[in-house]
């Protein structure tokens, strides 16, 4: 089983316009709503993709129970601490004639000591019958970076893999709990190295640097471009196909997804590395946030090309 850990849960919603013109009225043509933040994109992927998943996190109010409700729906279970207050709200806006999309992200519940400590405790009782932790997200207010430290440690001493996709001083403060898993894309890397690393050569090495540290994989991720990999077994690159990009909100979640299916089933880094980069590619070819299709995935898996670099 995959847990996984959404501390900011939210209704995510998306709307289509036509030409998104700041301070005028905008009529939405198209709206589409789902239970969001990260680590639930991640749950609804790993569900598709065959695994058994439980979700857990935080979540308040009516807009809590919708979420609740949308992941039953999905046949995604859920263990939910529920909190005081409304669960918070994320719309992205896609522009058709622009083709931009601009996200409104609300910062959420305030969650206080006394629902930290419940979350932590309800951790602990779900963690033993998970072979893999996905901790994805930002936290609510009143939250700092100590409980996904405390989360980590936990799952560490139970012999658990850890995957933590988060980021600023949040991803930072987090590395020396040694994560088994990261998952940062290109400014990020830069900002826990604190160097440019402008070419190949240098995103490679900071990689390593990362992985030499005590995180036994870490996954830059580069957009259409693929990604590389740190790991034990050494440095590879996957490249993906071109493909007909529809939404690319969510494909990080998705390739986290894969990663902890791959964990989960056992599977060798280069399976694990093609079935993480199929899943993402075919979340990006499709409208809605973090969803793919079996067959698109299933058409991209013998297309993606893993290869070992001489590091």
């Amino acid at each position: 089983m995959i847990l996984t850990v959404t501390l900011n849960a939210a209704i995510d919603k998306r709307y289509v316009v036509e030409d998104l013109k700041p301070g005028n009225v905008c009529r939405v043509k198209e709206c589409t709503y789902s239970a969001g933040g990260k680590g639930l994109n991640v749950s609804r992927v790993a569900v598709i993709a065959g695994e058994e998943v439980m979700a857990t996190g935080f979540v308040g109010g009516h807009a809590g129970d919708y979420i609740v409700e949308a992941l039953d729906g999905q046949k995604i279970k859920s263990d939910f601490v529920h909190i005081s207050g409304e669960s918070r709200s994320c719309i992205n806006i896609y522009d058709e004639i622009n083709h931009t999309q601009t996200e409104f992200l609300e910062p959420g519940v305030f969650v206080t000591d006394a629902n930290a400590e419940e979350m932590l405790k309800k951790f602990l009782e779900l963690i033993d019958s998970a072979e893999v932790v996905a901790i994805s997200g930002s936290v609510p207010k009143g939250v700092d970076s100590t409980l996904y430290q405390q989360m980590i440690k936990i799952a560490r001493e139970h012999h658990k893999k850890v995957i933590l996709d988060t980021s600023g001083k949040l991803l930072k403060e987090a590395l020396p709990f040694k994560p088994t898993m990261i998952k940062p894309n290109m400014d990020e890397i830069r900002m826990l190295t604190g160097r440019e690393l402008n070419s190949r050569e240098d995103l490679i090495q900071a990689a390593l640097e990362l992985q030499k540290s005590g995180i036994e994989v870490v996954v830059i991720s580069c957009g259409a471009d693929g990604s590389f990999i740190a790991c034990e077994e050494g440095v590879y690159q996957a490249v993906v196909p071109k493909i007909a990009a529809v939404n690319t909100v969510g494909c990080g979640d998705s390739m986290i997804a894969g990663f902890a299916a791959g964990f989960s089933r056992g599977l060798s880094m280069t399976e694990t590395i093609k079935l993480a980069s199929a899943i993402s590619a075919a979340n990006a070819m499709r409208m809605e946030t973090g969803f793919f299709m079996i067959k698109d995935m299933e058409e991209l898996l013998p297309q993606i090309k893993v290869e070992k670099l001489n590091y």
